[in-house]
This record gives C-alpha cells, structure tokens and sequence, in this order.
C-alpha cells in the first residue's frame, strides 16, 4: 500500500488528453470608423402649392399611408374654374373666326379663277386665314393652361408611402412655393454621416462596407450598399457617405439618430476564441497550457470579433496555447496541484 502511494506521488502531472485547446495568432481585424449620423429616406418629397388659395378640404394627416396619385387636399378651385371657362370661350370665339377665314379664302380662290378678283385679294385671305389659325392655337393653349392651373388646386401624393409631416391646415391660405405636406417610402432608408476627408480618402478608391447602429437596437445591422459622395463641404472639410438600410429593419423612421460603423482598412492583431476567456469579478485571463499543466494568466482582452473572437491587447504571445474549457483547465490544474 505504501509503494502504491509512493507511485502515485511520482507520478507526472495528469493532463487530460481530450481537452481541447487553440492557439493564439494574429488574425486580420477590420480598422472601423465610427460616425455619427441621422436616418433619412430614399424617396421623400415635400409637396408645395402651385396656386394661390384657400385650402378647403384636408384628407389626409402625419402618419397615414398614402398611394401614389391619391388626392391629399384640395385648394379652392372657384376663380381657377372661372379662368378654364373664359379659356373655353376664347377658344369658341378663336374657332368662329379661324372658319369664317377659311370660307372667305375659298370664295375668293373661286372668284379668282373666274377673274372677278385679284391675286392681292387671294393673298390678303390666306393671310387672315393663318392669323386666325394662329389665334385659335393661341386660344387653344390658353385653355390647356387654365386647366393645369386648375389641377393644381388638388394636392396628389407623388409617391406611395407615409405622410411624415402636414404643415398646412383646412382654411389656411395657400401661397405658391409653400409647404403643404411631406410624404416618404419607408421601404428605403439609409443612414447619412460626415467623414472627415483624412478618412474618406483612405477608402475612396475601395469596396466600402459598414455597420448600423440604431437607437434603441442592442446589435448592428449590416448595410446592404454604401456610397461615398464625390463631394467635400469647404465649410467642414467633410464628405458625405451613404448606408443603405435593408428592407427587413423594421420600426425606423427618418429623422433617427444611428451610428456608423465604416470598414476603413485592415490590421494584424492578437486574437484568441471567445470561449478561452474566463472572467471572475474584475479579472479576465485565460488558463494557457505550459509544460506543468496549465496555468491562469490575467489579460487585457480588446473589441469582440464578428466571429466570436476576441482581441488581446496584452497579456500572450503568439504560439501560446489557450484551454477552450477554462472550467476544466481551473479544475485539472487543482488536481495537478493535490497530486503533488
């Protein structure tokens, strides 16, 4: 029984065969830029008035959903309809006259084969002929541009989507030029951030890829195309990129703050998987295997990698070898240690 214990007490430390460990290496790691930005959409349009006058009837309000053509108010249209039937008139009055030109140039073309009348009398109908077709075409047009003028007494939304904001009200004076409602497609949004030109340069000439994060979202949302504005503001020194949101991100409006995560580049930095990182309290190390077994070592861990590792800013080498089942590792290294 002795000899048993003496055995056992010179035996080598035990290492478990099938732990499984990974080695730590340095792994390109994207360099990102983050910038502050706003979510606006595609497709907006703020719809002003045309014509002068009262708005009488108002159908739709901020946050309805609205189909592309759909009547959204209405401008009193009296003078205008007024206007269309003076322009009707003068086209009536235009057409009497065109038709009686015409009679009278043919009367004298015949008169003139018989020689009753002279060729200055044939040249002086066809003239009020083509003033009077002139006169009917202008007459004509007028009408054409009365009524235009009177269509744009009926506010249509110009795309399908959502009224973000109404800023007139049923009674208010219409004025050319002012703002009545603005509508947008919720189905294309993107996100809008200055970079500074030191930065945009860097990747002008390359494939850009970034990141979305939105408020109130915990994770980031891949950005299915992002665009960088061929233009520098000379105030800020900035140039303008542009993320494009995907379709399936739901509950986002424009006007949203959202930060910008820009793929600038890449670099070389010291990785190890998620799983080999072990926190206890304020400590983070890892149990890294040695030629006694393995054994606890504090580090400095970095950002989490989209592929689930994790950055070492200090604390290993490379070539080190890290436990993936720091449990197991803490408990073999206990064993180890009463063994000996």
């Amino acid at each position: 029984m002795i000899v048993l214990c003496a055995a056992a007490l010179a035996a080598p430390p035990a290492f478990a065969a099938d732990l499984e460990t990974a080695l730590v290496e340095r792994a390109p790691v994207d360099v990102l830029h983050v910038a502050e930005g706003v979510v606006e959409a595609v497709s907006s349009a703020t719809i002003a008035a045309q014509v002068q006058g009262r708005i009488v009837d108002v159908k739709a309000d901020a946050g309805d959903r609205v189909r592309a053509g759909q009547v959204l108010m209405r401008i009193d249209a009296s003078e205008a309809n007024q206007a269309v039937a003076g322009a009707a008139a003068s086209v009536a009055q235009a057409q009497a006259t065109y038709i009686n030109a015409q009679a009278e140039w043919q009367r004298n073309v015949a008169l003139r084969e018989k020689g009753f009348v002279s060729q200055a009398v044939v040249d002086q109908a066809v003239a009020t002929m083509k003033a009077a077709q002139a006169g009917l075409k202008a007459a004509q047009a007028g009408r054409g541009q009365a009524v235009t003028v009177r269509d744009f007494t009926t506010i249509v939304a110009p795309l399908a989507g959502v009224v973000a904001e109404r800023h007139a009200e049923a009674g208010e004076m219409a004025q050319p030029g002012r703002p009545l409602l603005t509508v947008y497609d919720p189905a294309q949004l993107r996100v809008v951030a200055q970079l500074p030109q030191s930065v945009a340069q860097g990747v002008s000439n390359a494939p850009l890829a970034a990141d979305i994060i939105l408020t109130g979202s915990a994770g980031r949302v891949a950005a299915t195309a992002v665009m960088l504005v061929p233009s520098a503001d000379p105030r800020t020194h900035t140039m303008e990129v542009r993320a494009l949101l995907p379709a399936t991100v739901s509950g986002v409006v424009p006007g949203q703050f959202a930060r910008l995560m820009l793929q600038v580049g890449a670099t070389q930095r010291l990785t190890v998987p998620g799983a080999a990182v072990l926190r206890r309290g304020e400590v983070t190390a890892v149990y890294v295997q040695t030629d006694a077994g393995f054994r606890l070592r504090q580090i400095r861990p970095g950002e989490v990698l989209p592929d689930g590792r994790i950055e070492i800013l200090a604390g290993l080498n490379v070539g080190d070898r890290v436990a993936l089942d720091p449990v197991r590792a803490s408990l073999l290294r206990h064993q180890n240690a009463s063994q000996q």
